[in-house]
């Protein structure tokens, strides 16, 4: 008998799941967008989608990554993708060191998913890869490649995740 493949989705907001309000010119975090991408994509993998917050990540707690840890130990799955705000994202990565025995990417969007132009589909699916690929421990992908969580920043002058200097 084949094993299936389960991914265990925590979505946690951040700019890939914002709506565009016209009327006041904001941003405000919706519903987790995953779904629709995994939905148009007709992965065939299973998966679940669990929303923990909607929040920017910069306005997320110790608590909120504390929150976000306890959920990640605590899950059945060993496949485990984060959907989360890019500006604090390393910060929840270096939260979840430590995580005995699953794999776990985080990955977020610098564009709204509801966008045409947006890099979320594509960062969403090199976090799959990773989750695939990769022996346990905690990642980001973003921008087309996968970081050691404890080892990566995000350059906001030049839009795009990095490996901090060792």
């Amino acid at each position: 008998m084949t094993q299936t493949t389960h991914i265990q989705i925590f979505s946690c907001g951040g700019t890939i799941d914002k709506v565009y309000f016209d009327a006041n010119s904001q941003y405000e975090v919706g519903e987790p967008q995953i779904a629709k991408v995994f939905r148009e994509a007709n992965v065939s993998f299973e998966y679940a989608i669990e929303s923990l917050m909607r929040k920017d990540s910069l306005e997320m707690t110790d608590q909120d990554r504390q929150l976000i840890r306890h959920k990640v130990e605590q899950c059945q799955h060993r496949l485990v993708l984060v959907t989360h705000g890019t500006d604090t994202m390393p910060d929840t990565a270096r939260q979840l060191a430590g995580v005995a025995d699953k794999t776990i990417v985080l990955t977020g969007s610098m564009t709204p998913a509801r966008f045409e132009a947006s890099d979320a589909e594509f960062n969403i699916g090199c976090a799959v890869g990773a989750l695939l690929s990769q022996s346990p421990g905690v990642y980001i992908a973003m921008n087309g490649l996968v970081f050691p969580g404890a080892s990566v920043r995000k350059n906001r002058e030049a839009g795009r995740f990095e490996r901090l200097p060792t």
